[in-house]
């Protein structure tokens, strides 16, 4: 545990604190891609396969519920409760999220660094986390304006990735033979995706204007 990995842990806590706030107090995941949501929610799934079987901390266990839990959670409010899912814009979020899920399980079996069942779904989780994001983004794109909650949901989101990477940075040159090239490029990919958005979203902070996305 380093700085950045603390920082990191808590800017991913605060984006699903941010987003169910939205959701569950304001009754609305109107500009939340539920695609994107299905996707984290079979990310968490399939990397914490050992939550129940391999103890290394209190802080990791409690953090796995969390993000497993709040991520199975937004997708139920968005699906099922009354209110909420009259919300969801469906004729903006078409994205074909299930066309992410194949190649990244196929290039978990292709590359991996050790051919076990438990293993590949951790590599599966790690390529799927990287490109779980973008229905989400086409879903902003479409729509254009982006409300406060949203906007702070996926920055956060992007931010978390980027503070992971100093981690890894920080990790690399402080531990011996630390070297973890499918985390690094997923997380290197994944940071790359939010660039426009992170853009755009500061630029508004800068001139205090609400965000709007470019055609």
């Amino acid at each position: 545990m380093n700085a950045f990995r603390l920082a990191g842990d808590m800017t991913h806590l605060m984006s699903v604190l941010v987003l169910l706030l939205k959701i569950h107090t304001i009754k609305s995941c109107a500009g939340v891609s539920l695609k994107t949501q299905e996707l984290y929610a079979l990310v968490f799934a399939t990397r914490y396969l050992d939550i129940f079987t391999d103890f290394i901390s209190l802080y990791n266990t409690i953090m796995k519920m969390i993000f497993l839990g709040s991520s199975f959670s937004i997708v139920w409010y968005i699906r099922r409760h009354k209110m909420v899912r009259r919300s969801y814009d469906k004729d903006h979020d078409t994205f074909r999220h299930q066309f992410l899920v194949l190649p990244c399980l196929l290039l978990a079996l292709l590359i991996h660094e050790k051919f076990t069942f438990r293993e590949v779904m951790w590599t599966f989780s790690i390529y799927l986390e990287a490109v779980a994001i973008l229905p989400q983004l086409v879903l902003l794109q479409r729509t254009r304006n982006v409300d406060n909650l949203t906007g702070q949901y996926v920055f956060f989101l992007g931010a978390y990735r980027a503070l992971y990477i100093l981690n890894w940075a920080y990790r690399y040159f402080t531990e011996p033979h630390y070297v973890h090239w499918i985390t690094w490029i997923s997380g290197f990919v994944q940071t790359l995706l939010y660039a426009d958005f992170f853009y755009y979203y500061l630029n508004s902070l800068k001139n205090n204007v609400k965000l709007t996305l470019p055609d």
